[in-house]
């Protein structure tokens, strides 16, 4: 993510606790999984995480993401 990371987006994170969330990157990579905890960085680890490709879904499980390569996190369908 841009900029800094603000207080409320942090505490908004916390709604996403044991939930699954899709977290896609800059890279254009999108890794669904359960979100397990986050820094203040917005580094986080997920659980039971798959990467999701075009055609292809790769079971990764626990995972950490830095969070300079996140673009957005957003709660799974």
């Amino acid at each position: 993510m841009n900029g800094p990371i603000t207080l409320p987006t942090l505490r908004m994170m916390l709604d996403y606790l044991d939930t699954p969330v899709l977290v896609k990157l800059k890279s254009g990579l999108r890794i669904k999984g359960v979100l397990k905890t986050y820094d203040q960085h917005l580094n986080i680890i997920l659980g039971d995480a798959e990467e999701i490709g075009e055609t292809s879904i790769r079971r990764l499980g626990l995972t950490l993401v830095r969070g300079d390569s996140v673009v957005v996190i957003t709660p799974a369908a």
